[in-house]
Formats: C-alpha cells, sequence, structure tokens
C-alpha cells in the first residue's frame, strides 16, 4: 500500500516497526542505496520524532473546547434548558464564538510557524547512492551514512566509521569536555560537533534514541515552566473555578429553599452570579494574544518556538550578547600579517605566506576565521601534512603538523602564555582598533588538542576582523533607553571586543575584564555587578555568567549562534539565535532569526510589551466583572437576598464592555516599559470599578425593597448601571485616548445600545416604573464621583504604602548600622 506523503511538521503517529530481515552495513562513500532507504522506511526504521514540533490541530480543537470552564457553561446551559429559561442562554452563543476566535486564530498562528519550522528544521548530510545531500533529519534511516561537521547537532545515535571529530556531550552528561571521537566510537544524539569532520553509521535512531528527550531540552521547551502572565492568570482561574461550586450551591439553596422563590428564578439567578464570577475570555485571550504576535513575528522572519518568551523577553533587564555574529556580521576577513622577531631573526624559516597557506590547507573550513584564513592564503607549498587538530573552544588554538614540524594557531594569552608580556604591547594596540589577533608559531611537540604545554616561538601576529553591523548602534542605544542592560561576552580579547563594543554604541564598554583571572563564583559574582564586556570567556563561563545574573534577581536574554553557546541559551530566561549558526544553537534557542538580523530585537521586545501591556489593561476588564460578582453574590447571601442581574444581562454587558474591548486592545501598538507585577497591576485597576458596581447596585437593591420596586425592574437598572460603570472604566483604563482607542469605545458602545434599543427583549431588558427610574437617575449620578474618589483613595494608599515601606528600610537600615558599630 502506498503511503501518503505528509507535511513533517503535521502530527504523525510513529508507524509499527517490522523486524527487517538484513541489516545494511553500507560503505562510508557510497551510503545506502535507494532501494535499501525505502525498505528501512515500509518497515517503519526512520528518524522520525515521536513529538510532534507543534500543537496538532486536535490539541488546538481540545485546549480551546475541553476546558473547565467550558464544562461548567455546558452544565449551566443544560439546567437553565431543563428548566425552560431558554432567553437567559444567551451567553452560550458568545462562549462558542469565544472558542472558535481561539480555534482560529492559533490555527492561523500553527500554520504560519510551521511553515517557519520546515524551513527551519534540523538538517543533515547524508551519503546515498554515492552522493552527498542534505535532508531533513527526521528523513534520515537506520544505517544511513551521515556526514557530521562543526555545528552539527547529532540527530540520532551513530557510531564513527570514517574521520575525527571533537564532540560535545554536554547536552548528556551536564559536562562541557570536549571529547575526540575516531573510527569506531559512538556519537550520541542530542550532542553536537565542536570540531573536525567525520562520516557515521546511524545505530540508534527515533524512538530508540535519546533525541527526543534531548531535543526537548535543547530546544529550552521548559515543560511546567509559565511565565509571570500566565502564572498570574492561572491563579485568576483556579480561584475563580474553586470559588464558583460552593457560591453557586449556596445562591440556589438559599433562593429556593429559604426565600421560596420558583425554580426557574432560583437557578438563573444562580446562573448569573456564577457566570459573573468565570473569567472566561482571560484565559483565551492571553492564548491568543501570544498566537497573534508569534504569527505577526513570523512574518518578520522571527521564528518562535515558545510563545511564552515573547513576554519574558519584554521583561528582560540585562541582555548578553557575543561580538561575532550579534555585534559584527558572521564574517571575518584576514586583515594584515605581523611578522615577529623570532621569525625575522630566522632566515632558514619558509616565507610566512607558505607557512600559513600550509596551515589553512590543511584545517577543516568549520568556522569563520578559518574560512578567512583558507581565503586569504592560497599559496601553500609542498610539505605534507601529518596530523591536524580543530579549533578547540576550551583551549582557544588548533594545530597543524607537517613533516617539517608542529604550528599552532590561537588566541596569544593561550598560545603564548609566559610570553605574552613581551608581545603584549604589539597585541594589545590591534586590539584597541577593535581587531581580533592570533599568534601563529611553531611548537616543540606534536599537539594533540588538549592544554599546550610546552613553549611556542611566535612567528606572526595574524590580524583578523568583523564588520560591525549598520544597525548595531541604533538597536543598542534602543536597549539603553528602555533601560536594558547590555553585556558583551565573547571568547576574543577583552581589549578587541571592548573597542568593537563602542564602536557599536554600547554604553560603558570601557569596563572589560579578562574572563581567565575570574576563577571563583564570588570572582563572577562581583564582576557581573561592575563589568560589561568579558573577554576570554569558556563555554562553562557564558553558562556561570547567565547564573549569576539570575541569582542577583535579574530577568536575563542571551543571543547566540555558535556551538559555544548552547548551555547559556538553555539557562537564560529567553534564548536567541542566529539561524546561520549552529544547529545545536539554533535548537536551544526559544527565538530564532531566520535573516540573522540583530535589529528584529526591538520589534520582538515591543510584541512582549504589547502583549503584557494591552493584556493587563484588557485583564483588568475582565476583573471587574468577576471581583463585582464575587462581591455581590456574598453580599446576597449575607443579607439573604436574590442576586438581581440574570444571565443574559450579564452577557450583554460582558460583551461590549470587555470581550470586544478587551480583543481590540490587545492588538494596539503598545511600546511602554513593563513595571511591577501583572497580578498586582490588574487587580489594582480592576478593584475601584469593580468597587463602583458593587456599591451603586447593592444600595440600589436596597432601596428597591424599601421602595417595593419589582424584582425586573431593579434587575434591568442594575444591568444598565453595570454598563456605565463598565464604560467608565473602559475609559480610564485604555487612557491615554487616540483616534483609535475613541473608535473601540464608541464602536462598543454603539453596540450596546443598538441591543438596548432593538433586542433588549432577547436580553432580558425590560421597562421600568417611573419609581424605579428616579432611583436609577439617582445612582447613575452617584457613579462617576464614586469611581473618581475610589480612584483617589487607590492612589493615596498606594503612597501611603510606599512611604511606610521606605521608612520601614530606612529603620532597618539603622539598626543595621547600630548593630555593625557595636
Amino acid at each position: 500500500m502506498k503511503r501518503k506523503k505528509k507535511n513533517v511538521t503535521s502530527v504523525q503517529k510513529t508507524p509499527e516497526r517490522i523486524p527487517m530481515k538484513q541489516r545494511y552495513q553500507a560503505d562510508a562513500d557510497f551510503g545506502l542505496t535507494a532501494e535499501q532507504v525505502k525498505e528501512y522506511r515500509a518497515h517503519g526504521w526512520d528518524n522520525r520524532s515521536v513529538a510532534p514540533p507543534s500543537k496538532s490541530v486536535s490539541d488546538i480543537v481540545k485546549s480551546n473546547v475541553l476546558t473547565y470552564f467550558n464544562l461548567i457553561f455546558l452544565l449551566l446551559s443544560v439546567i437553565l434548558f431543563l428548566v425552560g429559561a431558554y432567553r437567559d442562554m444567551s451567553f452560550l452563543p458568545i462562549i462558542i464564538a469565544n472558542s472558535l476566535i481561539g480555534i482560529v486564530q492559533e490555527l492561523s498562528a500553527k500554520k504560519t510557524l510551521d511553515n517557519l519550522t520546515v524551513l527551519n528544521a534540523p538538517k543533515a548530510t547524508v551519503v546515498r547512492n554515492g552522493k552527498t545531500k542534505t535532508i531533513a533529519a527526521e528523513r534520515l534511516v537506520l544505517d544511513d551514512i551521515v556526514i557530521f561537521s562543526a555545528g552539527a547537532q547529532i540527530p540520532a545515535d551513530a557510531k564513527v566509521i570514517k574521520g575525527s571529530v571533537k564532540v560535545n556531550e554536554s547536552l548528556l552528561t551536564g559536562e562541557s569536555d570536549e571529547i575526540v571521537k575516531n573510527p569506531g566510537d559512538s556519537l550520541m544524539s542530542g550532542s553536537f560537533i565542536v570540531s573536525g569532520s567525520c562520516h557515521a553509521r546511524l545505530e540508534k535512531i527515533g524512538e530508540d534514541s535519546y533525541v527526543n528527550k534531548l531535543t526537548m531540552e535543547a530546544k529550552a521547551a521548559r515543560v511546567g515552566e509559565q511565565s509571570e502572565m500566565i502564572r498570574s492568570i492561572d491563579k485568576i482561574v483556579l480561584i475563580a473555578g474553586i470559588s464558583i461550586v460552593p457560591i453557586g450551591l449556596i445562591l440556589f439553596y438559599q433562593g429556593y429553599w429559604i426565600q421560596q422563590n420558583s425554580m426557574k428564578e432560583s437557578v438563573t439567578s444562580m446562573v448569573a452570579a456564577v457566570i459573573g464570577m468565570i473569567p472566561e475570555g482571560l484565559y483565551l485571550l492571553s492564548s491568543v494574544t501570544l498566537a497573534v504576535s508569534a504569527a505577526r513575528l513570523a512574518m518578520k522572519k522571527v521564528l518562535v518556538h515558545d510563545m511564552k518568551c515573547i513576554e519574558t523577553l519584554a521583561r528582560v533587564d540585562v541582555l548578553c550578547v557575543d561580538k561575532t555574529g550579534t555585534i559584527t556580521e558572521n564574517k571575518m576577513l584576514v586583515q594584515d600579517v605581523i611578522t615577529l622577531e623570532p621569525y625575522e631573526n630566522d632566515k632558514s624559516i619558509p616565507p610566512i605566506e607558505e607557512l600559513l597557506s600550509n596551515f589553512a590547507e590543511a584545517q577543516e573550513a568549520d568556522n569563520i576565521t578559518m574560512e578567512a584564513m583558507k581565503e586569504r592564503f592560497t599559496t601553500p607549498g609542498a610539505d605534507p601534512v601529518v596530523d591536524v587538530t580543530g579549533f578547540s573552544s576550551a583551549y582557544k588554538y588548533s594545530s597543524a603538523t607537517f613533516n617539517s614540524g608542529s604550528y599552532v594557531l590561537g588566541a596569544p594569552e593561550f598560545i603564548l602564555r609566559g610570553d605574552y608580556d613581551t608581545y603584549r604591547e604589539q597585541i594589545e594596540a590591534q586590539g584597541k582598533l577593535g581587531y581580533r589577533v592570533l599568534v601563529f608559531g611553531k611548537y616543540p611537540a606534536k599537539p594533540d588538542g588538549g592544554k599546550l604545554v610546552g613553549t611556542v616561538t611566535p612567528y606572526a601576529l595574524v590580524i583578523v576582523a568583523n564588520k560591525i553591523r549598520n544597525d548595531a548602534k541604533k538597536t543598542f542605544q534602543y536597549f539603553h533607553r528602555q533601560g536594558v542592560e547590555v553585556k558583551v561576552i565573547s571568547g576574543d580579547n577583552p581589549v578587541t571586543v571592548s573597542e568593537v563594543a563602542k564602536q557599536a554604541g554600547i554604553a560603558n564598554a570601557d569596563l572589560y575584564v579578562d574572563a581567565s583571572t575570574l576563577k571563583t563564583e564570588e570572582d563572577i559574582d562581583e564582576a557581573m555587578k561592575k563589568y560589561v564586556v568579558f573577554g576570554r570567556v569558556t563555554p562553562n563561563q557564558k553558562r556561570a555568567f547567565v547564573q549569576a545574573l539570575k541569582k542577583q534577581k535579574h530577568t536575563v536574554a542571551m543571543t547566540g549562534d555558535g556551538v559555544n553557546d548552547v548551555l547559556a541559551l538553555k539557562d537564560a530566561d529567553c534564548s536567541v539565535a542566529m539561524a546561520a549558526g549552529s544547529d545545536a544553537a539554533a535548537q536551544a534557542a526559544q527565538i530564532v532569526l531566520l535573516d540573522n538580523d540583530f535589529a528584529h530585537m526591538p520589534q520582538i521586545v515591543g510584541e512582549g510589551r504589547q502583549v503584557v501591556n494591552n493584556l493587563e489593561r484588557s485583564g483588568s476588564l475582565f476583573l471587574v466583572k468577576n471581583i463585582f460578582s464575587l462581591l455581590l453574590s456574598l453580599f446576597s447571601i449575607f443579607v439573604a437576598m436574590s442576586y438581581p442581574l440574570r444571565p443574559s444581562q450579564i452577557s450583554l454587558i460582558s460583551a461590549f464592555t470587555i470581550g470586544l474591548p478587551g480583543f481590540l486592545n490587545s492588538q494596539i501598538p503598545n511600546r511602554d516599559r513593563i513595571t511591577g507585577n501583572f497580578l498586582h497591576n490588574i487587580i489594582r485597576r480592576a478593584i475601584p470599578a469593580a468597587l463602583t458596581d458593587f456599591i451603586v447596585i447593592a444600595s440600589l437593591v436596597i432601596f428597591g425593597e424599601v421602595f417595593a420596586v419589582s424584582s425586573k425592574d431593579i434587575s434591568t437598572a442594575s444591568a444598565i448601571l453595570m454598563a456605565i460603570v463598565g464604560f467608565m472604566i473602559l475609559y480610564h483604563i485604555m487612557k491615554p485616548m487616540n483616534k483609535i482607542k475613541w473608535g473601540i469605545w464608541g464602536i462598543c458602545l454603539a453596540g450596546m445600545l443598538f441591543c438596548l434599543a432593538f433586542m433588549h427583549s432577547f436580553f432580558g431588558i425590560t421597562g421600568m416604573s417611573m419609581r424605579c427610574i428616579m432611583l436609577f437617575v439617582v445612582f447613575s449620578i452617584t457613579t462617576e464621583p464614586i469611581l473618581r474618589y475610589l480612584i483617589k483613595l487607590q492612589h493615596l494608599a498606594g503612597r501611603g504604602m510606599h512611604r511606610l515601606a521606605d521608612a520601614l528600610k530606612g529603620t532597618r537600615k539603622a539598626l543595621l548600622d547600630s548593630y555593625d558599630e557595636v
């Protein structure tokens, strides 16, 4: 039976595997044949992941439909149907519409993100039929011959059959040591190649390998971890979800058994109270808004692996960046070669150009420095190469051994060591110009890629440089204005990095330190507080720097594109990678800049701020109804009265003072800095309006009892009063007003007036008696001053709390000072 071709981003069940009658041990240079690949696939032995790259269509539908509150709404609808209160089921279409909007928006975002995920999916170079080609990693099959080179993440467990590589297995072991892998050695999925190149045969793939667990870790999915906004919303939903059941049961018991109301009246009263306490749209709105933001960023070639990081990046106060690929373009050029005294004094040495050409020819072009060397030095001599070690990020050098001897090229401090001071002036003079300096020299023994022990005879300084990105200065100035501190973390010479950072407009770039002098955790903690530029940073130190900043209560973003950045990317609150960098970095990061343009960062921060700031405003609208309904429900229980509002009225008010304006507000550009705690902010904004609603409606009900106004009249008057307060708080929350905001406010008001005029019977809005109208007018007039004075009182209370907190801090400091003196 012919299998249908499926999109790689769709949910795919791993086919049941059928044991192979024969395993094929293909030649390293020829690989499997097309027929053998087809046979492996037919038996289910491909490298397809058991975990889908994104939520499936069914997952999206379930997450929007099968919710706790939708279950509550369904039960309430059934109860209303059974008692014949059909008109009061008007909330049902709104709930269905909310779910449909959520499904449509998430599906749209999924389509956009999945298309980009396909473009950015992990790829592998495979040998088949004697030809090499690049395919998606999940299209690999068992026993495929795969070529791995520096920066590649290993997608399945394999065994080296040709060549030699250095591998970082930190994603498996937590240790960043570079392990040399030769023919016969195993390569574990999830680890990545640091240097070298090899052919390897896949031994375990798909569900049999570690790749599924490691990919989830490398992508920093952080299962169970939520952003502050989502955590706050979860708390609100949890509290509401728990409280509505006992309060609803008590209200029904009180209405039916104590007040002797009819079953229909008792049920509708209880349902109205419960609906008012349910924040049904808040969680939906946050999910939809994040999905829409991710889709907007996707249009700008920004791939978001984890939507929560959009908010996290907006809260970042420290941004850690590498020099190469972030401040500068991810390409190097050799600017100059400066010969040194030992070379100039020995006339028997071949021309420096020949030596450097020999060295460059022997090396793999597995990093941008070596690419620049190969481009610049193209006249090798006839000195046969004996052995080569690729660049070691731990020891900062690469080597090549010829018949004539061994040569090394790398960072001056690591090559020269004790002799560094002899050449310090020359090296740092170039560094101050923004150049990176490499030392080329002869080594007395054959290097093994480990720490150099013997004395290197330096022959020349190779001067290389990256071009600073055109928009780097503008981007860093933006972060400076926004109060985000930038830390430059690089493996290069700190003097060089400092100069480049100055040219890029990074504030306080003259505060630099050589990270090799930071030996203890205390050294690192102090350095992170004091310095801006860090040079000669090792992979473990990058991770330690991020951890130190987080320990100091900073929200940290890390950008990177190399294999050495993976550990720090995994630990940062928000991680950003360049697509042109290593597969390992792209998979470990939460955000990938597909066009490698760091200038997108302000746009990403802006998206996050728009999400959080607008959801704070919109969330306050939802909480006004929830807090008011909770207070009025408790008041109704306390004074033994029926809840005055009807479910259909709550639905009408929610639609035009909460749901519609909440969603429209969430899409308005808002780049203001985020301040304070999300939950505290939305509660603070909601309380004055909720109290105003409660005071005027509770008072109206009491006066209605005194003046013998019918419950229907009180219900209508309460609904309209609640709508008036709703539009007042909508105005306050949306300030400062502009044409767009006035337009939203006007559309919502017009919709409300239309329903009151032409659909009043559907929403349970009836005519009012003259006595009720008089009470309504009185309490309508009082709404504005009550709301205004409650807001003022809240501001005064807030200032008082700040003063009290400052006084307590001062008292504590004085006591500590007195204690120190004693």
